[in-house]
C-alpha cells in the first residue's frame, strides 16, 4: 500500500485495521486502514482527515510522528513510526507500578509531548496509558484520533463524552465542549502520573458511568504516589481547569537537578521486555520483490507467521496483549513440526486458573478440589472416550501475574476449556489471553459484569461463561431479602471503596432492587481507608437506619459488625459476596450474629443431591467439601459431558464451538441447575441468603427475584 508492504495484522481501532508495514529500505511502520464499509459514511473522511492533519501539526521528539498519509484513498490510511515496546497499561499490568524517577522522566516527557500539541492549537483528549508507549530512550506520545483544535465543536455532538473514563476531565465527563481545552489533558497527565507510580487509576475502576461520576464529585485516590510527585499531581487533578498547571509549567517542575544517566529510565523487567520485542525485529526475514505469479527465490529461515504473531503485542493499537504467548506456541521453527501438523497428543486438559496462594486462596484452592474430583472421576469411568489431566496455574491473586499464569494455559494446545477465574481482578488482566486463544472460560466466583456484557462498538463475549449472577444482580438480590422484614423503612446503604469496581457495581444493584421496592435508604460512602466506623455508623443510626446493608469486602464488614454490636444496634445486618465466609465468623466472633448474605453458593450439606458428591469428597480429601467446590465439580463435569457427547458424535476434542455448545446447555448438576443467556450469564437467580445463628451459617433459601412487596400470593 503506497510503498509499504504489510506484513501482518497488527490490531483493530475503532476506525479500521492496523497492520505492521514495511518500506523498501527496511523501516517498519504502523499502518492504519479504514474500513472500506465507514469511508463512504457522511464526515467519515472528515474526521479521518483530522486525525492525520492533527498529528502532522505536532512537532515533538515525544510523539509518534506521521510517515505517509493519504486520507482521499478509497480506502483511507495513515502510517506512523513503529515502536517495539510495550505501552504504559501493558508495562504496569505485567511488571507493576514504576518507580518515582521513571515516572519523572515519563512525566517530563509526555509533558513536553503535550506542550507541542498545544502549541500547535490542538487537544488531544485521551491521554491514557494505553496511548504511551515505552521506548529505551523515552516514551511516545499515540493516537490522535480524537485531537481537536482548542474551541472547536463540530463532528462532535455537545452532548457527547468524548475519552477514557477514568482518564478524563470533569469537563469531559459532563460533556462540557467549551470548556475542553489544552487543561483537560493536563487532568489525564495526572491520572497518567497516578496511575504509573501505583498501578491504579486515581478514581478506581468499574463501569463507565461509575468512572464518570467519581471524577466529577470524588477526590481522587492518591494513597501510594510518592511525596516528590504528590502536589504536582495533586494540581494536575484540579477539578477547575482554571487552577491546573500548563504541560509547559509539569515539563519544568519535573525536569532533574541531576539526570543521571536517562538512558536507564526504566526498571529491568521493563527494558527486557523492549529488548526481546527488539532482537525479534532484528530476525525479521529479508522482503523479496513479489510479482505476480511468483514466489521468494527461497524460503526465509525464520517463520514470518512467527514473527508477526510476536510484533502484534508491541503494536501501538495491538490488542489484548497475549500475542507473544501465542508466537511461543504457534511458531513453526523450532523442530517440532511445521505449523500445519503439530505432534501428536496423549491426553487433553482441563485448566484452572485459580489463586492458590494468595487473598482468595480458600476459594481457589475449594475450586481446584472440585475440578480436580471431577476430573479422576471421569477418568475412572471405563466408557470414557479419552483420558484427561487437570492442568492447574496459580495466579496468586495478583493483577500483574494473572496474564502470564493464564498463557500457561491457553497456549498449550491441549487445554479445552478452563475454570476461572477466582477474582474479577484477576481475571480482567487475563481475559485478553483467553480471548484470543478463543479458550472458553467457566467462572464460579468472579461476578464483574463486564467479563459477559460488552457495548455495541465491541465484540459479543464468545469466551466466558459465568456459572454465578453478576455484582449488580448479586446486589438486587441482596436488596430484594431486606424487603422481606416488612418492618425495614430506612435501611442505610454503606459503599466501602476497598474493592472499587465490586462496591460500585454491588450498590448499584441495590439501588436497583431498593427502588423497585419503593424504598429509599440512606447511602453513605467512605474511602478505602477510612476505620473509625462506630463514628460512621452511629451517624447512620442517628440519620434513623433501621438496618444495615455493607457494600464491601470482608475485613471492613467486621469492622462495621464490632462497630454495630459496640452501638448496641438491633437492626439486621446484610453483606454480600465479597464479605460471606468462614473469615468473617471467625474474625467478627460474637458481632456476627443478626448478620444476613446474599452468597451465590449453596452448602452441599443442605443438599440431597449432593450426598454422593460429598461423600466422595470426603473420602479424597478427608474434610466435607467447603463453599464454591460443588459449583467448581458441576461446571466441570458439564464440560466434560459435551466433551463425551462430541467424541460420540465422532468429533474430536477441540476449543472451536464448545462456548456455543455450552452456552445452549442445559444442565443439572449436584448443585442444581445451569442454564445461560445470549451473553453468557447464568439464567434464574443464583443467589442464596445465609444467616448467622451461634456462630454458623444457617441456611434460609434462595433470594427472591421480586421485592416481597411484588411477589405474587
Amino acid at each position: 500500500m503506497a510503498g509499504y508492504r504489510l506484513l501482518g495484522r497488527l490490531g483493530a481501532g475503532g476506525m479500521g485495521v492496523v497492520y505492521l508495514g514495511r518500506t523498501a529500505n527496511g523501516e517498519l511502520a504502523a499502518v492504519k486502514v479504514t474500513h472500506a464499509d465507514q469511508a463512504d459514511q457522511p464526515d467519515f473522511r472528515a474526521r479521518f482527515r483530522r486525525e492525520v492533519e492533527a498529528a502532522r501539526r505536532v512537532s515533538s521528539p515525544w510523539a509518534v510522528p506521521v510517515t505517509g498519509a493519504d486520507p482521499d484513498a478509497p480506502e483511507p490510511w495513515m502510517a506512523t513510526a513503529f515502536v517495539a515496546g510495550p505501552s504504559l497499561g501493558e508495562a504496569v499490568a505485567a511488571h507493576g507500578a514504576l518507580p518515582e524517577r521513571s515516572v519523572r522522566l515519563l512525566g517530563w516527557s509526555v509533558a513536553r509531548a503535550l506542550a507541542a500539541v498545544h502549541a500547535a492549537g490542538l487537544v488531544h483528549r485521551d491521554v491514557k496509558p494505553g496511548n504511551v508507549l515505552l521506548a529505551v530512550d523515552g516514551p511516545r506520545l499515540i493516537d490522535f484520533g480524537i485531537a481537536r483544535a482548542t474551541g472547536e465543536t463540530a463532528l462532535t455532538a455537545t452532548d457527547m463524552v468524548v475519552g477514557t473514563p477514568g482518564f478524563l476531565a470533569p469537563e469531559q465527563a459532563e460533556a462540557r465542549a467549551d470548556a475542553i481545552g489544552p487543561a483537560t489533558d493536563v487532568f489525564a497527565l495526572g491520572c497518567l502520573l497516578a496511575y504509573a507510580t501505583t498501578g491504579r487509576p486515581p478514581f478506581g475502576t468499574g463501569t463507565p458511568d461509575a468512572l464518570l461520576y467519581r471524577t466529577v464529585h470524588d477526590e481522587p485516590d492518591l494513597t501510594g504516589v510518592p511525596g516528590g510527585l504528590l502536589d504536582l499531581v495533586r494540581a494536575c487533578l484540579a477539578k477547575d481547569p482554571a487552577a491546573r498547571p500548563s504541560a509547559a509549567e509539569i515539563g519544568v517542575r519535573l525536569v532533574e537537578d541531576d539526570p543521571g544517566d536517562t538512558s536507564a529510565w526504566l526498571p529491568a523487567p521493563v527494558v527486557r521486555t523492549i529488548a526481546e520485542r527488539s532482537a525479534r525485529m532484528l530476525a525479521l526475514p529479508e522482503i523479496d520483490a513479489t510479482t505476480a505469479g511468483t514466489g521468494p527465490a527461497e524460503p526465509p529461515k525464520r517463520s514470518r507467521r512467527g514473527f508477526l504473531l510476536l510484533a502484534s503485542g508491541a503494536a501501538a493499537l495491538a490488542v489484548g496483549g497475549g500475542s507473544v504467548a501465542a508466537w511461543s506456541a504457534l511458531r513453526d521453527d523450532d523442530g517440532r513440526g511445521d505449523g500445519k501438523n503439530p505432534p501428536p497428543r496423549t491426553s487433553w486438559k482441563i485448566g484452572v486458573l485459580a489463586d492458590l496462594s494468595g487473598p482468595a486462596k480458600e476459594i481457589g484452592r475449594a475450586q481446584e478440589r472440585g475440578a480436580r474430583l471431577a476430573v479422576e472421576q471421569f477418568n475412572a469411568r471405563r466408557d470414557k472416550p479419552f483420558t484427561l489431566e487437570l492442568k492447574v496455574s496459580d495466579d496468586r491473586g495478583d493483577r500483574t501475574a494473572a496474564l502470564e499464569a493464564a498463557r500457561g494455559l491457553t497456549t498449550d494446545p491441549g487445554v479445552l476449556a478452563v475454570l476461572g477465574p477466582t477474582s474479577d481482578d484477576t481475571g480482567q488482566a487475563a481475559l485478553p489471553a483467553f480471548e484470543e486463544a478463543g479458550l472458553p472460560l467457566l467462572t464460579t466466583s468472579a461476578g464483574f459484569n463486564l467479563f459477559t456484557l460488552r457495548d455495541k462498538q465491541s465484540p459479543p463475549n464468545v469466551t466466558v461463561l459465568r456459572a454465578i449472577p453478576n455484582h449488580p444482580m448479586g446486589g438486587a438480590h441482596l436488596a430484594f431479602a431486606v424487603t422481606l422484614l416488612p418492618t425495614i423503612k430506612k435501611p442505610g446503604v454503606l459503599q466501602e471503596r476497598t474493592d472499587d469496581q465490586y462496591s460500585w457495581l454491588l450498590v448499584r444493584g441495590v439501588q436497583f432492587g431498593f427502588g423497585q421496592a419503593k424504598i429509599t435508604p440512606h447511602y453513605r460512602v467512605v474511602p478505602a481507608r477510612a476505620r473509625d466506623y462506630r463514628r460512621i455508623l452511629g451517624e447512620m443510626i442517628d440519620a434513623g437506619m433501621d438496618a444495615y446493608v455493607h457494600c464491601g469486602v470482608r475485613a471492613t464488614a467486621v469492622l462495621a459488625a464490632r462497630a454495630l454490636a459496640d452501638l448496641g444496634f438491633t437492626g439486621p445486618r446484610f453483606g454480600g459476596q465479597h464479605a460471606f465466609g468462614p473469615a468473617f465468623l471467625e474474625e467478627a466472633g460474637t458481632a456476627s450474629e443478626n448478620w444476613f448474605f446474599g452468597a451465590p453458593v449453596l452448602d452441599p450439606a443442605t443438599r440431597k443431591e449432593a450426598a454422593g458428591f460429598t461423600a466422595a469428597y470426603r473420602k479424597r480429601y478427608g474434610a466435607p467439601p467447603a463453599y464454591y467446590t460443588g459449583e467448581s465439580y458441576d461446571v466441570v463435569n458439564m464440560v466434560l459431558e459435551q466433551l463425551t457427547k462430541n467424541a460420540k458424535a465422532g468429533g474430536t476434542p477441540a476449543r472451536k464451538g464448545l462456548w456455543a455448545q455450552l452456552r445452549a446447555k442445559k444442565y443439572t448438576g449436584v448443585m442444581g441447575g445451569y442454564s445461560f443467556d445470549q451473553y453468557g450469564d447464568l439464567t434464574g437467580v443464583g443467589t442464596f441468603v445465609y444467616g448467622v445463628q451461634d456462630g454458623a451459617y444457617k441456611a434460609i433459601g434462595t433470594a427472591p427475584a421480586v421485592p416481597a412487596n411484588k411477589r405474587k400470593a
